[in-house]
């Protein structure tokens, strides 16, 4: 009976448990609030009910600024000359670009074969929800591009958590301190601890994911009527399900492919990252967890502190199959035609201007706004998908989660074997 009972306890506190269960009852109250009062009162409710995700992600912004520095300067410090970094990092580019590439094509051929924008009626489309996204392109240049990637000082990046130019910082610095050699080791020493006290922290923060998740969700089922939703975006969302599920075979068969039987492994020990991304809809939120469950996995420390921070940058698999389809959806909306050779041009635009911009809010509709301007595609167009956006972008963050884990698993497992 004890064994039971304590077997019992175990179960529920499981954070994967806890976050399942805690969306569960976010859906039912959202729902009871959507369906029980006025529109004003829901609207409310859901400001508020968001403010408990809204601290849960913040607590997590709070500590992957020093986390990356931390972690990325003692791993670049410990793989001990540029060689090292430079042959990881040759490893980790060939792959982010791969799969990117790959991750385009599976949008661009499911839009292409399912054609959900086909004999849309566009009569009923708000293109004013659509100003805050369009307003974005318009500073969205090469130069805006350098600058969002270049730091000009370590300390403005560290306030804004702007990933990719803490990590140039931080690759600069690894470096420098290797060379140096034993006159650094004692600063290397001090960035370690705090890294280890970090991932402690990171414990701690984690004990609020069932509650920040709590929120996300019922904030949006009590706006949203989700029956409708999924009625008016029906074919969309379909074939969008289609892709990212054959996004999902085609990672999961690489990953078994590389990895073989320590595959099974490594999806136990992402799942609970993986659902409190769905459930935030924020890869960045899970980033902390993720660098614990990956280094629990096997994957050393510095091969981890190197990939994460690059991969959430430069890999973000969900978000790139959901460009390629909501731009030439959009397309097919406004009856823009498109053959193959300006949809590939599309994909290689798609390609670059999509490197880099993890701390853009929303960026993944400002970079389908730019690139549906670029090809005379309406941008105003971007309305046509803000409703269902937030449903989507549940399924693009658990997939970008994956994308990366499999990227810093197969990359440790390469520099195991070199």
């Amino acid at each position: 009976m004890t064994s039971q009972v304590e077997q019992k306890k175990s179960f529920f506190s499981n954070l994967t448990v806890q976050i399942l269960i805690a969306m569960v009852f976010g859906a039912i109250l959202g729902i009871y609030i959507h369906n029980n009062f006025d529109t004003e009162f829901a609207k409310n409710f859901s400001d508020k009910i968001k403010i408990l995700a809204t601290i849960f992600i913040r607590l997590v912004q709070m500590i992957i600024a020093p986390l990356v520095i931390t972690t990325l300067v003692v791993g670049i410090a410990k793989l001990g000359d540029i060689k090292s970094v430079g042959r990881i990092g040759g490893k980790a580019m060939g792959w982010f670009f791969t799969a990117s590439f790959i991750s385009l094509l599976i949008g661009l051929f499911w839009v292409n074969i399912l054609e959900p924008g086909v004999g849309l009626n566009l009569t009923d489309v708000d293109v004013s929800t659509a100003v805050e996204v369009t307003d974005k392109t318009k500073s969205f240049s090469a130069q805006n591009f350098v600058e969002h990637i270049i730091p000009k000082s370590i300390f403005e990046a560290l306030a804004t958590n702007e990933i990719l130019q803490i990590v140039i910082f931080s690759i600069f610095f690894g470096l420098a301190a290797a060379s140096i050699g034993d006159h650094a080791k004692p600063v290397v020493k001090v960035l370690d601890v705090i890294s280890h006290i970090i991932l402690k922290m990171v414990n701690y923060v984690m004990k609020f994911a069932p509650i920040g998740v709590f929120g996300a969700i019922a904030g949006v089922f009590a706006i949203r009527d989700l029956q409708e939703l999924l009625l008016t975006y029906a074919k969309f969302f379909g074939s969008f399900l289609v892709g990212i599920s054959s996004l999902w075979i085609v990672l999961l068969l690489v990953g078994y492919l590389f990895l073989k039987s320590h595959m099974t492994t490594l999806l136990k020990r992402i799942l609970s990252p993986l659902i409190i991304a769905f459930g935030t809809t924020s890869s960045e939120a899970v980033f902390p967890k993720l660098t614990e469950e990956l280094e629990r996995f096997g994957v050393k420390d510095k091969i981890v502190s190197f990939m994460l921070p690059l991969g959430y940058s430069f890999n973000l698999d969900g978000s790139m199959m959901y460009m390629t389809f909501a731009s030439i959806f959009i397309a097919q909306a406004y009856g823009v035609p498109l053959d193959l050779g300006t949809q590939m041009t599309m994909l290689l635009v798609l390609m670059l201007t999509s490197k880099g911009i993890a701390g853009v809010p929303r960026a993944s509709l400002v970079v389908v706004a730019a690139t549906c301007g670029m090809f005379d595609i309406p941008i105003e167009g971007i309305a046509l998908i803000l409703p269902i956006d937030h449903f989507c972008d549940m399924f693009r963050s658990a997939t970008n989660v994956l994308g990366n884990a499999l990227a810093t698993s197969v990359v440790g497992k390469w520099e195991k074997e070199s």
